[in-house]
């Protein structure tokens, strides 16, 4: 998938009315899996799910406001954000001072629809641009939401692509907003690009890859898991991955776990902010939550709320980026490799500095533009390979690229040098 084609399926999914339970997610998941293989769970309503229960399942048809000569003023087929997420049935005439307290604006953004969501409490009401409520008359309006809110399922998606050990990386995107590209179309496009450039490479860890409504999706998920969560080794909440601001990566609750340690040496090169861990955001909070503990880290561009189109209308397709989606994919792809790469070894030939030139080591650095580099990468591998330093910790103290490193290591693997 090239940066167009992500870009593309953002432009395609972008129309659906997702929440976090519903036809929109699963239709979803359905044009994820033109791409990728995805396993769809269905948990049904009323299922307990660590201190949270399954809600009912939320679908929409059609939604509007009417005036008096049958003029949409708020018309849900033009934008799904028109809604208030989970809004239950409504049909009655009202006049205006009667459906104000049922209406959402941004008086200091007054021409975008902000997006608003009710889950948990029934109510209705709807989202306009305040320009367009400043206009409207007295009334009286025709006002019906065509929703239902029934017994039904939640609905993940999971891509797992084995490795050669059971050990675990978790890649976790929410699938719950509606026509809101940035957040999070970018993150599921990115997701998707990434397990496709993995597929067929013979990776070292399992990588899964899970596509769930925010917050209770995740909590469904380690529900569901809870007995193979510890097979997670490392992981990442990906979101806000396309638009134009610089990386933003946040630390796992620990703070100094090994995907930690990974971001910050990918991300030295190139404009980021490194945050620290903090209990709010996306579902990294949820993995990392104290039972769990997971070492999962959040990867964004301008973080939640850091935009002003962040939940409006304005977080169309048009403001995210083929490029920017791109960079976030290489820079994943660049921990990926690190991670895949990553080893502590030994030295078996710990007395004195083994001689290299007889096991033909400096002939094979002749043709290299890094002759120097990939020749000071081997003595710092060999000096450091006592067990305790990993091939990261070797690239950090010896201030070298990651990749010299590990090809140093390789090649003095393949001599019988280090083991791992």
């Amino acid at each position: 998938m090239n940066p167009q084609d992500m870009h593309a399926l953002v432009r395609r999914i972008y129309p659906l009315c997702r929440s976090i339970t519903g036809d929109g997610v699963r239709r979803t998941l359905e044009i994820i899996g033109e791409f990728i293989s995805l396993d769809a769970s269905e948990v049904p309503t009323g299922t307990e799910v660590l201190d949270w229960t399954v809600p009912r399942e939320w679908n929409i048809r059609d939604a509007y406001v009417k005036d008096a000569s049958g003029t949409k003023v708020i018309d849900f087929a033009e934008s799904n954000l028109h809604v208030v997420g989970y809004s239950v049935p409504v049909s009655a005439t009202m006049t205006l001072d009667e459906l104000r307290p049922h209406l959402h604006t941004l008086p200091d953004q007054p021409g975008l629809i902000p997006y608003r969501t009710s889950y948990y409490a029934e109510t209705w009401g709807f989202c306009l641009p305040e320009n367009i409520l400043q206009g409207l008359g007295e009334g009286p309006y025709e006002v019906l939401i065509d929703s239902t809110l029934a017994d039904g399922h939640l609905t993940y998606g999971e891509h797992v692509i084995p490795g050669r050990h059971e050990d675990e990386v978790l890649i976790s995107c929410h699938t719950c907003h509606p026509s809101l590209a940035n957040d999070n179309l970018a993150g599921i496009a990115v997701a998707t690009a990434l397990a496709q450039r993995l597929a067929g490479s013979d990776p070292w860890y399992t990588y899964r890859f899970v596509f769930a409504p925010g917050t209770i999706g995740a909590i469904t998920w380690l529900a569901r898991n809870r007995d193979r969560v510890g097979r997670v080794r490392h992981g990442i909440v990906l979101a806000c991955a396309g638009d134009s601001g610089s990386l933003t990566y946040k630390r796992t609750r620990r703070g100094d776990t090994e995907i930690d340690r990974v971001f910050a040496h990918v991300l030295k090169d190139r404009p980021h902010t490194i945050v620290d861990f903090s209990p709010y955001g996306y579902d990294e909070r949820q993995y990392g939550s104290p039972g769990f503990d997971l070492a999962v880290g959040s990867l964004t561009r301008t973080p939640y709320g850091g935009y002003p189109e962040y939940h409006t209308s304005a977080d169309n397709p048009d403001f995210v980026s083929a490029d920017a989606m791109a960079d976030t994919l290489e820079t994943l792809w660049q921990a990926v490799r690190v991670l895949e790469r990553n080893r502590r070894l030994h030295n078996l030939s710990p007395y004195g500095e083994p001689q290299l030139g007889r096991r033909g080591l400096y002939g094979s650095l002749g043709g290299r533009s890094d002759t120097k580099q990939a020749q000071m990468a081997m003595l710092w591998v060999l000096n450091l390979s006592d067990g305790d330093h990993s091939l990261l910790d070797i690239a950090e103290r010896s201030s070298l690229p990651f990749d010299v490193v590990a090809d140093a290591a390789r090649d003095l693997h393949s001599a019988g040098l280090v083991k791992e």
